[in-house]
């Protein structure tokens, strides 16, 4: 069903209709169909697997037929196309054709504005049940449009002008594309063959940079390459450019081991050789593969062996999509766009499973649906069908209705990604997220003044998930305090912004963790500040209910005041209420915080004002200039200025009562907060992280080892669950004496093995990845509780 197009004046408006009368050249049609015929007839045969798979891809664009169920999607189409009509007003003088926008200066990425634009505007002609669907007008106004933006914005005899280079070899030849796809049935052939050559100039193969030649294009920069060289073949009818792109993205579904750009087999994904992007550029590599995974299915070019793409989905963005919101700890610099906030991220990686799942093998299928259905069942931040095209909505709608389809629960694990230093750990309720850096993972990214305050985000920054789904959506970014950033121990000096390109990365090997059977986790880094003497080992312990932070060894001598902070939440619009005691403060609707070893908490109240342009200057990226106003709950311990060795430890317990937050130091007993090890015990868990050689006393006896690793350790009777590893990379072998008798190694990883009363860990080669075992020890002696419940943190 579709609006009749004799309604069309009314329904566009018009100041929309004015805007249609702006060129006098007629429209010719494609395949030289008379002027005013939007149709191309029967295609000539060799054309239908091309003509197929271009219609299949702007069927997920703007879906196949009108649904009064998506009435509200289709006007939201046709309002912002309705927009970019009304405004055009071409002016050859200072070219442009929105005044808003003009092209003489590449640099200011107008072009590239224009051009999405003009995406808009062919959205809006191509999706039934707008007054404009396929009008004829509209089409003509479009093709001179293309050719204005042809002469005076990007063509083949152009130089870009110290320009960003990502404009004119990805952002616009894949706005140009979808435009020419959408537009196709209304387009002149022979000037659609015209648009599209500065497109083979710009974007001729997906693995060439042609503005920096020698740069083997990788990642997200590929799959969007891909993406624009397959559709100039769709378009243009050649087939070597359709199999040129099939074959650059089939090479994107290895993992690789690294260095370098791509998907690790832990599920890392780098970008710009040191930073984790997988809910960034991560997700634009999935984006473009779902698309052309759909676009050319059932076509002469249909991309063989897809099967990997269903395991990076499970290790790379499951993790880190908590109900439909993409986690920001792997954005990098994406962070600190305002147009682009977790829900953006999430929609789009939500929208990509969803085109996966069509044909996905059950099996993947009957785990994915469920999941998918709980983010959108929950995800109260965004509803789906705000961002997401009509076709997407269409399958997400029909799953939700699929009464065979339980809504899946949240996700539940520890994930630890060795290789970008994030740790992620999810419980029934909560999740917190670690992004630690090393001399392999970079601190923060900040390019084309994007990011400009970032530089904390990667020292240690944690980030809590509860049900307040705006926490970190709801204008975080300009608002906080970026020099107390939660996770962190800082000085207090003054910053000057992130330059562009500028790369940091600690010179310190130190930054890794291990997970024991999805429930338990433990985290370490070695703090180096930059541009500061501060020096510290922060240790993370993730059990079922809390979350143990241990520090020590903070030592700065710059006289500066040192601070680690505990936690900055973003409360939104008031100050939520707040109760504090002797070593605890509870924060109501979101978590208590213990202090463990006797310190006293600084609690700081405050609203914040801030602008997104403080944190984000990009061309096209930029935020505006508006003041926003958030109310911040921030509490930290004060090391005073030029500490030497002074430590600190508490607990965060997210959805915790103030009696359970006050009561929770008798919960965890803390074995040692020193410069060999750091370590803890709850009930049957020991955790421990041993920065060189050490040994440590628990209940049962001594838990030692001979050389640096994180280990988690948990009874079970006779058995023994481990699992180390060595975020340092500097073992070979890790000796690790146990407080019970070790009898045998019941299973294990390749390379552990049984030594008297002890267990080798090979982990030479294994790259922070964990090693993991089972032990079979004696039965259990009772032992008497400890007089007071655990013991205190004792001097050290």
């Amino acid at each position: 069903m579709t609006h009749p197009l004799s309604r069309r004046s009314a329904l566009l408006g018009a100041a929309a209709v004015a805007g249609l009368a702006l060129w006098d050249r007629p429209a010719e049609a494609v395949g030289g169909a008379p002027a005013g015929s939007t149709s191309t007839g029967r295609a000539p045969a060799g054309r239908a697997a091309f003509d197929a798979a271009r219609e299949r891809w702007v069927s997920l664009l703007a879906g196949e037929s009108y649904d009064a169920a998506h009435a509200d999607k289709t006007k939201a189409v046709e309002g912002s196309a309705n927009a970019v009509l009304r405004k055009l007003q071409p002016s050859p003088d200072r070219p442009s054709l929105w005044p808003d926008l003009p092209l003489d200066d590449p640099r200011t990425g107008n072009f590239n504005r224009a051009y999405n634009r003009m995406r808009t505007l062919a959205l809006g002609w191509a999706t039934p049940g707008t007054a404009m669907y396929r009008d004829e007008q509209v089409a003509e106004t479009a093709a001179g449009a293309l050719d204005f933006l042809y002469e005076h914005a990007y063509h083949e005899g152009l130089d870009r002008r110290d320009s960003n280079w990502f404009w004119w070899e990805i952002g616009v030849p894949r706005s140009l594309t979808d435009t020419c796809a959408l537009l196709y049935d209304g387009l002149p052939e022979d000037r659609l063959k015209r648009w599209l050559r500065p497109v083979r100039r710009w974007c001729p193969d997906p693995e060439r940079r042609v503005s920096h030649p020698g740069v083997v294009e990788t990642g997200a920069n590929r799959a969007g390459k891909a993406m624009a060289v397959a559709m100039r073949g769709l378009l243009t009818h050649d087939a070597r450019l359709v199999r040129r792109a099939r074959d650059a993205v089939s090479d994107l579904l290895r993992t690789t081991r690294g260095p370098g750009d791509g998907f690790r087999r832990d599920g890392s994904f780098i970008q710009h050789d040191v930073y984790p992007y997988n809910g960034s550029y991560g997700v634009d590599y999935l984006e473009s593969v779902a698309e052309l995974i759909a676009m050319l299915a059932h076509s002469p070019w249909e991309i063989p062996d897809i099967g990997n793409v269903y395991g990076i989905v499970d290790r790379s963005f499951m993790p880190f999509i908590f109900d439909g919101l993409m986690m920001d700890c792997v954005r990098g610099r994406a962070v600190s766009r305002q147009g682009h906030r977790d829900y953006h991220a999430g929609q789009k990686a939500v929208e990509a499973i969803l085109t996966l799942l069509e044909a996905a093998p059950e099996r993947h299928a009957r785990r994915w649906r469920p999941l998918v259905k709980g983010w959108l069942t929950r995800n109260r931040a965004l509803p789906y069908d705000t961002l997401a095209p009509p076709a997407s909505i269409a399958k997400a709608r029909a799953l939700l209705e699929d009464p065979s389809v339980p809504v899946g629960p949240r996700m539940t694990g520890t994930y630890v990604f060795a290789d970008m230093d994030r740790i992620v750990h999810r419980r029934p309720d909560w999740a917190y997220a670690i992004a630690m850096s090393s001399e392999r993972i970079g601190a923060a990214e900040a390019m084309n003044r994007e990011n400009l305050h970032g530089w904390y985000t990667g020292d240690g920054m944690t980030y809590l998930y509860t049900d307040d789904l705006t926490h970190w959506n709801d204008d975080l970014w300009p608002t906080i305090d970026p020099y107390r950033l939660p996770g962190t121990t800082v000085d207090t000096r003054r910053r000057a912004d992130l330059r562009h390109g500028g790369r940091r990365l600690p010179p310190t090997p130190w930054a890794g963790g291990v997970a024991l059977g999805g429930e338990y986790g433990a985290a370490a880094m070695k703090l180096i500040a930059d541009g500061s003497s501060l020096r510290a080992k922060k240790a993370w312990f993730l059990l079922d209910d809390a979350v143990i932070a241990l520090g020590t060894g903070i030592t700065a001598s710059d006289g500066r005041r040192i601070e680690t902070v505990v936690e900055n939440r973003n409360t939104h619009d008031a100050h939520p209420p707040l109760s504090r005691g002797d070593g605890w403060v509870h924060l109501c609707g979101v978590a208590g915080y213990a202090l463990l070893d006797g310190a006293d908490a600084k609690v700081i109240r405050e609203r914040r004002t801030g602008r997104w342009r403080d944190i984000d200057e990009g061309a096209t990226t930029g935020g505006d200039r508006t003041r926003v106003t958030r109310h911040y709950t921030t509490i930290l311990i004060d090391h005073g200025v030029d500490p030497r060795k002074a430590r600190y430890a508490y607990a965060v317990l997210p959805g915790a009562s103030a009696a359970q937050t006050a009561a929770y130091g008798r919960r965890v007993e803390i074995l040692a907060n020193s410069g060999t090890v750091q370590a803890i015990s709850r009930d049957d868990l020991l955790a421990a992280v041993f920065w060189r050689a050490g040994t440590v006393e628990t209940a049962d006896g001594p838990l030692s080892a001979d050389g640096p690793c994180v280990l988690l350790a948990r009874r079970d009777d006779e058995r023994v669950r481990l699992a180390v590893s060595d975020p340092s990379r500097t073992a070979d072998e890790v000796k690790i004496g146990l407080p019970w008798p070790v009898r045998s190694i019941e299973e294990g990883d390749r390379g552990v093995r049984k030594a008297k009363r002890a267990v080798k860990v090979d982990v030479g080669g294994s790259r922070g990845h964990a090693r993991t075992a089972v032990v079979r020890s004696e039965p259990r002696r009772r032992v008497e509780p400890h007089p007071g419940g655990p013991r205190a943190l004792k001097p050290i």
